[in-house]
């Protein structure tokens, strides 16, 4: 798939492939990537023609970011984007694994979505990618399903002064454009409601699977000029997987009414792969600026890409 559409990011100057690279997976998530690995499935998705690659310091505590900036290191024309909201320290004990990420970087994490934690997490970030600027800064999974009894003061730190320091950030050109990066609908609207974003990056609710999105989020983000960005488009597994045993839907084994939905979307599917066709409803959405695609191994990755080429008809769900 020769990837050359841009879209552009809200009402800013930044634009985006349509096929984007998700860096969880080189910063080892569920399984530990060789440097090799993730040099390669990089350089494969820039000789597809992908120029947004996606990181943050939530995976392997910055190994990700640390492989990204060293691959992108001496090229040009690409997008980037990471992500605040934590804030990394050096480790007090050794860590094998951390958030589902095996053999991480050794760092303890606070999470401050104040300004002033907003700038240090973006400062770290800019040291570990070595660059100076950073193109989209998302900032990551504000919201009660990540923060349960603490999303409330997590909130208020946020409006109260982490939402002007990005503002400031984007106007003195050390980002080009700012927004939410979460999985969940609901802290969008809520934050849009008090402040203007550029972009949101979704996980696992515009899918095939789950389009809880297009009831509200999607036409308020029309409605406001907010861009997105789609990931985990597979919902963890299950969309890749189909209903098999141990099949996951958002990181837990799914449900038997998520597995009977999801095998009457296969049926529905024929002969087109069930990934393929989660695939195509994500990359075909009106609402999609970009669809990221996120794995270390460059095979699936070629796969994911040769899917997209191929001709079919996707099922609606």
């Amino acid at each position: 798939m020769s990837i050359i559409r841009r879209n552009r990011i809200g009402q800013t100057d930044v634009t985006v492939t349509e096929i984007s690279f998700g860096g969880a997976s080189i910063g080892n998530l569920y399984r530990e990537a060789s440097d090799a690995a993730a040099e390669d499935v990089l350089e494969t998705a820039w000789r597809a023609g992908i120029r947004y690659f996606d990181t943050a310091p939530h995976y392997g505590r910055g190994l990700s970011e640390q492989r990204l900036g060293r691959f992108l290191k001496g090229r040009d024309g690409f997008t980037l984007s990471t992500k605040v909201g934590r804030v990394l320290s050096p480790a007090r004990a050794p860590i094998a694994e951390a958030d589902h990420y095996i053999n991480p970087l050794q760092n303890d994490v606070r999470y401050d979505y104040s300004g002033d934690g907003i700038e240090e997490s973006f400062e770290q970030s800019l040291d570990r990618l070595g660059v100076s600027h950073v193109d989209i800064l998302y900032v990551h999974d504000l919201g009660a399903v990540t923060h349960g009894a603490n999303h409330a003061a997590h909130l208020e730190a946020f409006l109260g002064s982490g939402h002007d320091r990005l503002m400031r950030l984007k106007r003195a050109g050390r980002i080009g454009a700012f927004g939410l990066g979460v999985n969940e609908c609901g802290i969008c609207l809520q934050v849009m409601d008090h402040a203007p974003l550029d972009v949101i990056l979704l996980a696992g609710r515009l899918t095939l699977l789950d389009r809880s999105a297009e009831a509200e989020l999607v036409p308020r983000c029309r409605k406001a000029g907010t861009s997105l960005v789609l990931g985990g488009i597979f919902n963890s597994g299950i969309l890749a997987t189909g209903p098999v045993a141990g099949a996951t839907y958002d990181y837990a084994p799914a449900p038997q009414d998520v597995l009977d939905r999801v095998a009457a979307l296969q049926a529905a599917a024929g002969a087109v792969p069930l990934a393929t066709a989660a695939l195509r409803f994500a990359h075909q959405h009106p609402a999609a600026a970009s669809v990221l695609l996120g794995t270390a191994d460059a095979g699936m990755l070629r796969r994911n890409l040769a899917a997209l080429s191929a001709e079919g008809v996707m099922p609606q769900g």
